[in-house]
């Protein structure tokens, strides 16, 4: 990390003159270029973040009980009486529910509570510079570089994450650009400032990514004893969901309706099930965490009054990424390919150990329980 770290040092002012040369042939002023490029510093936290991967993988539980909490529960009940008219009108122009905007806006911000305090500029620069995702970030630290001559932003003000997403509800540039509106008619999209413009873009980029008006994100089901675990990730309608013996979290009959709906099981065959519907796809396309789109999907329910989940997610052992690359090896030894191992189980991982656990007759969840490790030989 350190000559990683070290390298994009050395090479940055270099960079930084070369930048330039690409900022201007894609419109940037030179007035704006002046201004903001020769401040421009590089930033070694940033690049320790970007390199930083935990020791141990996060558990659903986790996870879920430090975002879904009964203060963002209470808050987001409060915002919504306060701010009502407007979440109402943004229903009828977007087709986002009010509850939906404060849970991603509780997600992304704790409602506002912490933006970020990373300067932008400086975020993207460093990021800009280094060889790893350059590309991308040289083009997002032009689009701020246009958001800021367009709106009059100061580099000061243009704080957020270390990875250069800003304001309320945490937008890169390029979806600054392309989705932001200006709701409170003050002649600029202000997401840093204006609570009304940040809800309003959020409903706008949901909008866009696909949100289907007027139907849920899912929901929380039960699964019938000797349920066909290979069915996990399939996408069937409610009805043939129903038939196959799986039932609102309560036990009461799902919709019979043909929409469709894919199974997640977020904590394996002992936690917690789940049915996302289209809109769960659309919170993917903001993040494409399970866990994250399950969180703002849960959260909305109880803004408007939903109960906690019937099942709780279990506390389960923290998997460190050596345990889930030992695991790829010796699936791959045993002739279930998981590709390279990387530490990180994804959905050809999970394919190929549901595939394991089938072979053993162990229930076929795709989650790296005790048992299976055990049967793989694994400590």
């Amino acid at each position: 990390m350190d000559s990683a770290a070290a390298k994009v040092e050395a090479d940055f002012p270099q960079c930084i003159v070369t930048f330039a040369d690409k900022a201007r042939s894609e419109g940037v002023s030179e007035e704006t270029i002046k201004t903001h490029l020769q401040n421009l510093q590089f930033v070694r936290r940033v690049i320790e973040l970007d390199r930083q991967q935990p020791e141990f993988t996060q558990t659903f539980a986790g996870y879920f009980n430090q975002r879904v909490t009964d203060w963002r529960v209470m808050k987001g009940r409060q915002l919504l009486t306060e701010h009502r008219q407007f979440l109402q009108e943004l229903l009828q122009k977007y087709g986002v529910p009010p509850q939906y905007l404060l849970a991603f806006w509780g997600m992304e911000t704790n409602f506002g509570g912490y933006k970020g305090k990373m300067p932008v500029l400086d975020s993207l620069a460093t990021l800009a510079c280094d060889h790893r995702r350059s590309e991308f970030f040289t083009q997002e630290l032009i689009t701020a570089l246009k958001l800021s001559q367009r709106y009059g932003f100061p580099a000061s003000e243009m704080q957020g994450s270390w990875a250069g997403a800003m304001g309320h509800t945490q937008f890169m540039p390029s979806a600054y650009a392309s989705y932001a509106v200006d709701a409170d008619g003050d002649g600029k999209a202000d997401l840093w400032n204006s609570v009304e413009d940040a809800l309003a873009s959020a409903a706008n980029f949901l909008h866009h990514l696909g949100w289907q008006r007027n139907e849920r994100w899912g929901r929380e089901v039960r699964l019938p004893a000797g349920f066909d675990y290979r069915l996990l990730g399939d996408k069937q309608s409610l009805a043939q969901w129903q038939q196959l013996g799986v039932t609102d979290a309560n036990g009461q009959p799902l919709p019979q309706t043909e929409m469709l709906a894919t199974l997640y099981l977020p904590a394996g065959h002992s936690g917690p099930a789940f049915l996302g519907y289209d809109n769960f796809d659309v919170i993917k396309r903001w993040n494409r965490s399970d866990f994250y789109a399950i969180s703002v999907g849960h959260l909305a329910d109880r803004i408007v009054g939903a109960s906690k989940l019937v099942k709780a997610p279990p506390q389960q052992p923290r998997l460190s990424h050596q345990q889930i690359k030992a695991l790829q090896q010796r699936l791959n030894e045993l002739g279930f390919d998981t590709g390279t191992p990387d530490g990180i189980l994804g959905s050809n991982s999970r394919n190929s150990l549901q595939a394991f656990q089938v072979s053993k007759g162990l229930v076929a969840d795709g989650f790296p329980d005790k048992q299976t490790f055990k049967a793989l030989g694994l400590n």
